[in-house]
């Protein structure tokens, strides 16, 4: 006997489908999607038109239609697990009632995007709770902070968990640097000050040669590169994990940002924070770099990195941040040459120093000493405020007098000569 293949069910005209579709759209928008409003019709139109077969046929058909980027595959795979997951009654009450064993099993890692599509869907069932009264408490706050102004000046090596959190969200919204470099290349441009003769030709071949009109260019202005070299020994890890995220910023915002880190070895870590999710993106540079919270060899890694990396990432006036402590212990020489070469293949060469979170810091460390002559700026990376203040400084030319490493060179030298 031939067996019947049960057709696709059509959802009811009066069903709640359509209003799901919606409701499940705009959580993906929340979460970081890029869904407009014709993408949710051609959704609800696909699925009136080819029916609810399987749970496979329903989550193809609204990924074919939603998901456009691959990048977002994470974030609406997330999403509709969370969202159309729907358990019988019967199902229900036979869990309940049946014996379960203790699971012993490894817990499953977090998933991509589980976090930011959990606030994005449930945000609004808070609305929809029973307010509850609190009594009122007058406090007088006149001599005190805000939270917010807290957080800015807090070290983080200082912040619990909550406040790391909050500071990432932070970071997120930062300010990020709008700086532009000119090219030798051009581009169109009506207000331009130069003409443009091959534009005109192309235009006035359309005519036939009867009519040129005037066709004007200007200079073409792009974002210079920006190569992040940080230090991920053992000092230094919990000011990377935090400056990663700020990485992360500036890539979803701007081309040509290399990140790299190095404790006893350089690892190139462009390619895992292009991830658009900046959980999933921390998550697979931590699974590439072998060498975490271990030693550092800053001399041999500039070197490695100079020897390899130098001419393929520096160019077009690229900015340099080196995020590391100094504290060499292996040849002063090699840190010394290095960081000269360094210093002539970038434009600008910042140093980003946690340990100048400390009013008395003086450069008398042998690594300290043998950086300073080569860079540009010296600053510090260990609060909000700082990164904050970063993001200033990379938006202009050129830096400010405090952040100038000549004023550590000098008292050095004073303390030498009274010595």
């Amino acid at each position: 006997m031939d067996q019947q293949v049960s057709a696709p069910r059509t959802p009811p005209p009066d069903g709640r489908i359509a209003d799901n579709i919606v409701y499940f759209a705009r959580a993906l928008r929340k979460a970081g999607m890029r869904v407009g409003p014709a993408a949710v019709k051609e959704a609800i139109e696909a699925v009136l038109a080819g029916g609810i077969g399987t749970r496979d046929d329903f989550y193809w058909t609204l990924h074919a239609v939603l998901v456009t980027r691959r990048e977002d595959h994470a974030v609406f795979d997330e999403a509709f697990r969370l969202f159309w997951k729907s358990r019988e009654l019967v199902e229900k009450m036979l869990a309940m009632f049946s014996p379960q064993a203790v699971d012993q099993r490894e817990k499953e890692r977090p998933r991509a995007a589980e976090s930011r599509v959990a606030d994005a869907m449930f945000e609004g069932h808070e609305k929809n709770r029973p307010r509850e009264e609190i009594p009122e408490i007058e406090v007088d706050a006149r001599l005190t902070t805000s939270t917010s102004e807290t957080l800015r000046a807090k070290d983080f090596s200082q912040m619990t968990a909550a406040e790391l959190t909050e500071a990432k969200r932070a970071i997120a919204a930062l300010r990020l640097p709008f700086d532009q470099v000119r090219t030798r290349r051009w581009r169109p441009d009506p207000r331009g000050a130069r003409t443009d003769p091959r534009a005109m030709l192309r235009a006035g071949l359309r005519t036939g040669g009867e009519l040129i009109l005037p066709k004007f260019r200007s200079v073409r202005e792009v974002h210079p590169p920006l190569v992040a070299i940080a230090d991920i020994s053992g000092s230094m890890s919990q000011y990377t994990r935090i400056f990663l995220h700020f990485l992360h910023a500036l890539t979803e915002q701007r081309q040509r940002v290399h990140s790299f880190v190095f404790g006893t070895r350089l690892t190139n870590l462009t390619r895992q924070m292009r991830h658009r999710d900046p959980d999933a993106a921390l998550a697979d540079c931590a699974a590439a770099v072998k060498d975490w919270s271990g030693g550092t060899r800053i001399g041999h890694t500039l070197y490695e990195f100079n020897r390899l990396w130098s001419r393929r990432v520096l160019g077009q006036g690229a900015i340099v941040l080196l995020i590391t402590d100094g504290l060499e212990r292996d040849d002063i020489d090699l840190l010394g040459r290095e960081m000269e070469r360094l210093h002539k293949s970038c434009r600008r060469l910042i140093w980003l120093n946690p340990l100048l979170r400390f009013d008395g810091f003086e450069a008398r460390a042998r690594g300290v000493r043998a950086m300073l002559p080569h860079v540009d700026e010296f600053r510090a990376v260990h609060t909000l405020e700082a990164l904050d203040d970063l993001c200033a400084a990379l938006s202009t030319r050129r830096g400010a007098r405090a952040a100038d490493p000549r004023r550590f060179l000098d008292a050095v030298s004073l303390g030498k000569r009274a010595a």
